[in-house]
């Protein structure tokens, strides 16, 4: 049996005598190399701190103690030393999350995977702790140099340095990285203390201090502090934590196991806030993630172990990179149009562009709030920014999207990868919020395009409007097979006429984006039963065009099926539609519950929401027979 296999909670990681640690580690490294080459996964992230995990569990008293890992990509060393050993269905429907989760263990505690929010709840729960009395209790934040351009994060940072006596331990795990090289100012000013010629001098030396003095405490930080001091010129003038009034003890080899216990017991042992920064290597241990350039393993799919190669799949034309090379083409045709992206140059395809046209490329960190405003004031003088980001990292801006880009009536392009349902990675990352959150938005305009060809159309026809915020989803994955209109109503697409097939009009389907192939399979089923049913794709989803109403008034049902939360989406918008204009008829809503879906593929997840072709013309089939039933009881009680 493995050695990690004997582990299954940190008591038992702290029996374990400290000359066996190395080959734990050695151990988990292998373990997660092989499991991600089968499953995919966070696996960078998770070797870089392989060490960091051995050591806060052998430090501190988890679950008493809570470690707070931001964004949880680097929590599979964590799943492994509180005894979660089977990673065979990483990522899929029954198997272990990708992220911390509370459902399976008590050992986790925040799972948004969110980044740049940890410290905030570290935060609130040292000031619990306070108001509660425990004093024996120490609450562990362990946050990304990354996940630290993250304006939240400085929120946090200035209310933790409120007081000095609160027990809170901030782990900052530097190792350049987020997805890409971090960027911006605290990058560059952390960079400079990892390449600083003195940086080796100074860890042999925090190293050999830490080993032999022998007191605790606040003597101890004191005479640490006293040792950063001296050495403060060589390495780093004004150090920028302990000017924001926090302890500051570091840099420690993040891979240093026991030089990490020693300097994590003091900081425990402070009592007060103290920040412990550590560095480490992204991809540790394995050579092919050492030396991705991209993102150092960050994320891979199923991959050979041996070369680091990814396994061959099918080779299908991604909604991601349509959009990137249809940037680049607009990119030549406009020397206004800009990108913008949140630490996710790569992930969202603006690379082609950067690559293209690099002095129109901002990264501006994790920090889409930033983005957001930042690219209002670029349309403001002048320019056409297009943002890039997840459809689920729109929540975290969509303040400055309302009072920001459209309250001003800017032109700014907001292209929202990975819409809908995403499925792996879990509750936090389905982008289904993003049609229900901006209905409310006056003035946006936003487009759901079902195929390439479409997402083409529709982002030239969004980077053309100057007078108000334009949003275009499009999902993670294979581009949907090219589905041709057969006419045209309004500026919308029909895709399939009830009449063409000799029926009467009973049904009229909304379908939104990529459900525009499942409405159509639906009419075919229906068709094939004797219904009539009109497909309509309406292309731009807000504002609805108005020709919808008279169409809809020819038919006996209205439906509408989308991969976004039912409440407030585009289901809504069009039931609001009707009623406005007195049309007075049933329309069924079909979209995802709102409710935070459990990891599974996205077919999974469609399928257990009713959102398959079989399930939907089931139930369409029978809205339709009460319907024409209920018609024709009126139309005999009229005769009679």
């Amino acid at each position: 049996m493995a050695l990690f296999e004997s582990i299954h909670n940190p008591e038992a990681l702290k029996k374990l005598p400290a000359d066996r640690l190395p080959a734990l580690a050695q151990e988990i490294r292998e373990f997660l190399v092989e499991s991600c080459s089968q499953t995919g996964g966070h696996l960078g992230p998770s070797l870089g701190v392989v060490e960091l995990t051995i050591a806060l569990h052998r430090v501190f008293d988890s679950p008493k103690d809570p470690i707070l890992f931001d964004t949880g990509h680097q929590a599979y060393a964590h799943k492994i030393l509180t005894g979660r050993h089977d990673f065979t269905d990483l990522k899929s429907e029954g198997g272990l999350s990708g992220y911390p989760s509370r459902a399976e263990s008590e050992h986790d505690f925040i799972e948004n995977s969110h980044a740049s929010t940890a410290l905030s709840y570290a935060d609130g729960m040292a000031k619990a702790n306070e108001v509660q009395g425990r004093t024996d209790r120490t609450v562990v934040a362990v946050i990304g140099d990354g996940a630290l351009t993250g304006g939240m994060a400085w929120e946090a940072l200035n209310n933790i340095a409120e007081r000095k006596d609160r027990r809170l331990v901030i782990v900052v795990n530097d190792n350049g990285r987020s997805y890409s090289p971090t960027m911006g100012g605290l990058a560059d000013h952390l960079a400079s203390l990892r390449m600083t010629p003195g940086y080796e001098q100074a860890l042999d030396l925090a190293k050999t201090t830490l080993n032999r003095t022998p007191v605790v405490g606040q003597p101890l930080y004191d005479a640490l502090h006293g040792i950063k001091k001296g050495l403060k010129d060589a390495i780093q003038p004004q150090m920028m934590f302990e000017d924001l009034g926090l302890k500051y003890l570091g840099p420690i080899d993040g891979h240093d196991e026991q030089a990490l216990e020693k300097a994590l017991r003091r900081a425990r042992d402070f009592g007060g806030p103290v920040i412990v920064h550590c560095i480490t290597q992204k991809g540790k241990g394995y050579a092919p993630a050492e030396n991705h350039d991209e993102d150092q393993f960050h994320a891979p799919g199923p991959f050979d172990v041996a070369t680091g190669q990814a396994k061959p799949g099918p080779k299908v034309v991604k909604w991601t990179s349509v959009f990137a090379d249809t940037m680049v083409e607009i990119g030549a045709e406009r020397s206004d149009v800009v990108a913008i992206t949140a630490a996710m140059l790569h992930p969202t395809g603006l690379h082609k562009f950067a690559e293209a046209y690099p002095d129109r490329i901002f990264d501006v960190g994790i920090a889409e709030q930033h983005a957001a405003t930042a690219a209002t004031g670029m349309a403001m003088n002048g320019l056409h920014p297009v943002v890039g980001v997840y459809a689920t990292f729109l929540n975290r801006c969509f303040d400055q999207v309302l009072m920001d880009a459209a309250l001003h009536r800017q032109g700014v392009t907001f292209c929202l990868d990975r819409a809908g349902v995403t499925g792996n990675d879990g509750a936090s990352h389905n982008g289904m919020w993003d049609m229900s959150i901006l209905q409310v938005v006056p003035g946006l305009r936003l487009a759901a395009p079902r195929d390439a060809e479409r997402l083409r159309t529709l982002l030239r026809e969004a980077v053309a409007v100057e007078d108000a915020p334009t949003v275009v989803r499009y999902p993670k994955g294979a581009v949907a097979e090219q589905l041709d209109a057969v006419g045209e109503l309004g500026s919308m697409d029909l895709l399939r006429r009830a009449e063409d097939d000799g029926h009467s009009k009973d049904l009229l389907i909304v379908g939104v984006g990529t459900m525009a192939q499942v409405a159509c399979d639906v009419a075919d089923r229906m068709a094939a039963q004797g219904l009539g049913v009109t497909v309509v794709d309406p292309l731009w989803v807000k504002p609805l065009d108005e020709a919808l109403v008279a169409e809809a008034a020819e038919h006996r049902v209205v439906a509408v099926i989308e991969d976004n939360g039912r409440t407030g989406g585009v289901g809504d918008a069009v039931a609001r539609l009707l009623r406005d204009h007195d049309v007075d008829m049933p329309v069924r809503t079909f979209g995802i519950e709102q409710e935070f879906l459990d990891h599974a593929k996205r077919d999974t997840i469609l399928r257990e929401q009713g959102l398959t072709p079989q399930d939907l013309s089931r139930k369409l089939t029978e809205t339709v027979s009460r319907h024409t039933d209920a018609s024709a009881d009126e139309l005999a009680d009229e005769n009679a």
